[in-house]
């Protein structure tokens, strides 16, 4: 049996960001004074954890994430008709895109990137903000899901939290977003912005497969 992937953010050391392998880890936190970082067994989490503080998962117990048949009928069923959006990140390289699908069909609605110098929770950010754009200007009033936590509280909070550095590089990314906020400042909208649950339901129909 292969060993299970870990995913291990690195909040601070030679490089902050999110590494797929121990070793490359390993290299940005050796003779950093006061590193942190923590690893975890899921991308998902990892990127959740990157954009947070540190010190609510330090030396802290990370919920188990499997569910029991019992806790996933808990969350019941995805509402069909709605649009589900995914952002890619790519850690490396550090592009990173988001798209926009018909979550009973599939179906692509939108899809922009790829974009340099971002990240995961940003794309999220983007990609709703784009599906209530689209909403709006379509007048359809369904759902809208999500599976970042994070780019779901900034859309509701008109406000971002990331921790992206503005440079040569990411400049686009950064138009996008202050004409995103400026947008959720002058719209009202009827669509429920909601939460996907990928433990239950497994990943929505925008994801990029990349984990």
């Amino acid at each position: 049996m292969s060993k299970k992937s870990k995913f291990y953010v690195v909040w601070e050391g030679v490089e902050p960001g999110i590494y797929s392998d121990w070793k490359t880890c390993q290299r940005q936190i050796e003779g950093f004074p006061f590193a942190k970082y923590k690893s975890f067994e899921s991308r998902e989490a990892a990127e959740i954890a990157f954009e947070d503080d540190p010190k609510n998962y330090i030396g802290k117990e990370v919920k188990k994430e499997a569910l029991s048949a019992e806790e996933k009928a808990r969350y019941g069923f995805p509402i069909l008709h709605s649009i589900s959006v995914d952002g890619a990140w790519n850690t490396k390289t550090g592009r990173c895109e988001y798209q926009g699908r018909e979550t009973s069909t599939g179906a692509l609605l939108f899809h922009k990137g790829p974009f340099e110098d971002g990240t995961n929770n940003v794309m999220e950010f983007l990609a709703i903000v784009h599906a209530l754009a689209l909403c709006k200007q379509q007048g359809w009033n369904f759902p809208i899901y999500s599976d970042s936590r994070n780019a779901i509280n900034w859309v509701k909070q008109k406000r971002l939290g990331t921790k992206l550095q503005q440079n040569g590089k990411n400049q686009i990314l950064f138009d996008l977003m202050s004409r995103a906020l400026e947008w959720l400042k002058n719209n009202t909208y009827p669509n429920p912005i909601l939460k996907w649950e990928t433990k239950a339901w497994g990943e929505n129909p925008a994801d990029f497969g990349r984990k």
